[in-house]
């Protein structure tokens, strides 16, 4: 198995999440690992109720978007820690290998076709 190829995609995919998640949230300045959302147009003063329902709608919608990101980026950043341990490509249930074709659509993927319903 090419490892620097799953590495290079996985490189791509964490630039990719970390712009996606630059458009709907910022890096929380007390905890850097972490992202928080960011409000739409902050510091504008609604008066009309439905623009303020709005801006709340929004706020929410950029909060689920968010965290499904975050959780990726969570992912993939797991996977390239494992590079540094030589346990990439390795099941997380039973130790095996991981399908190429699995890894070729999921760069991050922890677990072999056969337990990959067994985690999260």
């Amino acid at each position: 198995m090419n490892t620097d190829f799953y590495k290079e995609k996985l490189l791509a995919e964490k630039a990719k999440l970390e712009g996606e998640l630059a458009t709907v949230g910022r890096i929380n300045p007390d905890n850097p690992a972490d992202w928080e959302p960011t409000p739409v147009n902050p510091g504008e003063r609604e008066f009309d109720p439905n623009d303020r329902a709005d801006k709340i709608e929004d706020y929410e919608n950029n909060t689920a978007i968010l965290k499904q990101l975050e959780i990726q980026l969570l992912d993939v950043n797991d996977a390239l820690s494992k590079f540094e341990k030589g346990t990439y490509g390795v099941c997380e249930v039973d130790g095996s290998q991981i399908e190429e074709g699995r890894l070729n659509a999921n760069p991050a993927a922890r677990t072999s076709m056969k337990h990959m319903n067994d985690i999260r």
